[in-house]
């Protein structure tokens, strides 16, 4: 009965080193991502200047395809495909606010 007690007890600390890890690398995350929509920032800005369009459906089939090469399995390729194609479509509406903010400053 100890010897599970000490079992759970180890599993336990182990669970909340990953937890640990996690949340650093969720820290990470925020800052990288941080820094994505500073670029698509500048990035909406440029299409802007030059009359493009914010979708642009080759460029987010590229970043996909980088995307899954990076993957060391198909079942974390098809993973990260699916929160890139979250992050590429939050971005895009970011890109679309973005945009309208400028455009409202600039109306008044």
């Amino acid at each position: 009965m100890a010897n599970s007690s000490v079992n759970k007890n180890n599993t336990w600390q182990e669970l909340e080193e990953w937890r640990k890890k996690i949340d650093s690398i969720d820290h990470q995350l925020s800052s990288l991502l941080c820094q994505r929509l500073n670029c698509a920032q500048n990035i909406s800005e440029l299409k802007h200047r030059i009359g493009e369009q914010v979708l642009q459906p080759a460029r987010e089939k590229e970043v996909l395809a980088n995307v899954r090469n990076k993957a060391d399995s198909p079942l974390k390729a098809e993973t990260l495909e699916k929160i890139y194609r979250s992050i590429i479509e939050e971005t895009r509406l970011f890109q679309h606010e973005w945009k309208n903010q400028q455009q409202s400053i600039s109306s008044r």
